[in-house]
């Protein structure tokens, strides 16, 4: 059967697509591309990114280790053996099977706490009651509990980090494949893929308490999911990454504040460019995503003119805020689904000299939930949103905002327009298509 024959205004293979939604990966390949290629389309691990499939498509794309010989492919279920496959031949292209759930923490916070390191006496000493609220922590000496503290970080910090080579697919192999407390570091790289994988967020085993951070003082945590590092040609697709068994909801408070043992999950800073993050579920976390680290003007010389990503059918769920936050970056957002918490703050943060250009995304908000909220202004930077839903119906986010924030009045206009797209979903059909089809054990 010819699957471009016309049937009225639809063809047969827009249907299939369609149905493929609900049904899953088999679905869509055998309606699309007929048996004979389902092999090829299950095969995550030979695919590269789809021609015109966001920024990480511009230029020489993205193909991560497609072309990786026998030698250069590896089946890993420990964290030793992650870590030594990506060592293993340089930039040479390698693909990383990965099976089953990956502990990079399997022994446990107390593996990497200094000798003599005491929470307790950590506590006593800076609490605001005895040290107050005006001095850090910067100057105290080796043998201090913040001394001790700050070993026991740098013991965790060489475990979970994994550094990601040049030219690499890490891959999921079947539905319950991921990591568990690691920090995939792609940093100073091109070509990369990371697909089908479940992360559990890592959580900091020794957080620094900043007395000077605000009013009150706060808790400071390191370790981000993933962090793409002045990088280029990335592509982040079907991952789902997660708090999982340790919310912030969970967290105990200590100095009035929350002991937070939490980054980002999706971090793209210091001139990163090229990246696609597609059909991802982000979920049950505070601050998710963050393009661009800082507005000073060391780092404005780094990011100006880079940071150019898209983020395409990812499930945003039960967030807080940055999904993402932006600075400088040329970032289009489409056919995205958020899905707010009862402590929703923002999805999109606008930032110093931003360019975001945010259209066909669905939101849904709870009861009494003001669709203002969706954006937050940081500076003065102009963005376009167009064709965006909020509960199902069609909303002008910026004109919501300016008339109920009108002390943070947004620009209309990105100054650019995205060309870097495939196929753009009608937005009241987002929800559907994204939460059947986003996250792992979904990649076709």
């Amino acid at each position: 059967m010819d699957t471009q024959r016309w049937h009225g205004h639809v063809t047969v293979a827009s249907v299939a697509r369609a149905a493929a939604a609900v049904l899953g990966c088999t679905a869509l390949v055998l309606a699309v591309t007929g048996p004979s290629a389902q092999a090829q389309g299950r095969d995550l691990a030979r695919q590269t990114l789809p021609a015109n499939d966001g920024w990480a498509s511009y230029g020489t794309g993205t193909t991560g280790g497609a072309k990786a010989d026998a030698d250069h492919v590896y089946s890993v279920s420990t964290w030793a053996e992650f870590k030594a496959a990506l060592a293993a031949g340089g930039d040479a292209p390698k693909i990383i099977k990965v099976k089953g759930t990956i502990d990079a923490v399997s022994e446990g916070c107390d593996a990497f706490a200094a000798d003599g390191y005491d929470f307790d006496a950590y506590l006593a000493k800076y609490s605001p009651e005895a040290w107050g609220l005006d001095t850090d922590l910067s100057a105290e000496p080796a043998d201090s509990p913040e001394g001790l503290r700050a070993v026991s970080a740098a013991n965790q910090n060489k475990i979970i980090k994994a550094a990601v080579p040049a030219n690499t697919t890490i891959v999921g192999i079947g539905k319950n494949a991921g990591f568990k407390g690691a920090s995939l570091q792609i940093t100073g790289v091109d070509n990369v893929i990371v697909r089908n994988l479940t992360f559990e967020s890592p959580i900091d085993c020794f957080p620094q308490w900043d007395p000077t951070d605000g009013d009150k003082g706060n808790w400071n945590s390191e370790y981000d999911t993933a962090v793409v590092y002045g990088s280029t040609h990335v592509w982040i697709d079907h991952n789902t990454f997660t708090d999982g068994s340790h919310p912030d909801s969970a967290a105990p408070t200590y100095f009035g504040m929350l002991y937070q043992q939490h980054d980002g999950e999706l971090d793209i800073v210091k001139g990163a460019d090229y990246v696609t993050a597609s059909w991802n579920v982000f979920a049950d976390h505070d601050k998710t995503i963050l393009i661009g680290n800082s507005d000073s003007a060391a780092t404005t010389a780094i990011d100006r003119g880079h940071l150019k990503v898209t983020f395409h059918h990812n499930l945003f769920s039960n967030l807080v805020e940055r999904a993402p936050r932006v600075r400088f970056g040329q970032v289009d957002s489409y056919n995205n689904h958020f899905v707010a918490s009862d402590d929703y703050a923002y999805s999109f943060g606008i930032g110093k000299e931003s360019q975001l250009v945010a259209e066909h995304n669905a939101f849904t908000l709870p009861d009494g939930v003001s669709a203002a909220k969706v954006l937050k202004r940081w500076n003065v930077s102009p963005l376009t949103a167009a064709d965006n839903t909020v509960n199902g119906q069609v909303t002008d986010l910026i004109a919501v905002h300016n008339a109920e924030i009108p002390a943070e009045t947004l620009e209309s206009g990105a100054g650019w327009t995205p060309t870097l797209r495939t196929k753009v979903d009608p937005v009241k059909a987002v929800p559907a298509i994204v939460d059947h089809r986003a996250g792992a054990g979904n990649a076709c």
